[in-house]
C-alpha cells in the first residue's frame, strides 16, 4: 500500500471504527444468543475454551492459555469451573502426572452446537436486513477480517 497522508488517515479510520465496531457486535450476538439458550449460557471466556479443546483434545491449560491470550491460572480456574459442570474432563498424562490433558465431554459438544446454531441463525436474520451490497460487502470482508486477527494475535512465547 502506498505510503501516503490520505491511506494513514483512512487507515487510521478504518481501524478505528473496528475497534468500535467489532466488541458491539460481539456484545449484541453474546445478548441475542443468551435470550435464548436454554438454560443460562455459559460465559464467552468458557465457551472459547471449550470450542479450543473441542479443536485441540488432549489440550494442556498451558496450549489453551497460549491459544486464548489468557494467562493460565485464569484457564485453570474456567477449567475447574467447567469441570464441576460437567462439560469438560481432565485426564492426567501417563508420563507427568502435573500435566492435565483437557477434553470436551459430549454435552459440552451439544452446547458448543447450541450457541453455535443460535449465533447463525442471528447473523442470518440480520444479513436479511442489509442491502445485498452490503451482504456482499461483508461476504468479501471475511478473509481479510480473518487475516487481520491472525496479525493481531502475538507470536508464541520463546521457550
Amino acid at each position: 500500500m502506498p505510503d501516503s497522508r490520505a491511506s494513514a488517515q483512512d487507515l487510521d479510520r478504518v481501524a478505528s471504527g473496528l475497534a468500535a465496531c467489532l466488541p458491539a457486535l460481539n456484545r449484541a450476538l453474546d445478548r441475542r444468543v443468551g435470550q435464548d439458550f436454554a438454560q443460562p449460557k455459559p460465559p464467552e471466556a468458557q465457551l472459547a475454551l471449550l470450542r479450543f479443546v473441542a479443536r485441540r483434545e488432549g489440550a494442556t491449560v498451558r496450549e489453551a492459555a497460549e491459544a486464548l491470550l489468557m494467562r493460565p491460572n485464569n484457564v485453570s480456574a474456567l477449567v475447574s469451573q467447567l469441570t464441576e459442570r460437567g462439560l469438560l474432563e481432565r485426564r492426567q498424562d501417563a508420563a507427568d502426572k502435573r500435566i492435565a490433558h483437557l477434553y470436551a465431554t459430549a454435552r459440552a459438544q451439544l452446547e458448543l452446537a447450541e450457541v453455535r446454531h443460535l449465533q447463525d441463525r442471528h447473523i442470518a436474520r440480520a444479513l436479511q436486513c442489509l442491502t445485498e451490497g452490503e451482504q456482499d460487502a461483508l461476504g468479501s470482508a471475511l478473509g481479510a477480517l480473518n487475516s487481520l486477527a491472525r496479525h493481531l494475535h502475538p507470536a508464541p512465547a520463546a521457550e
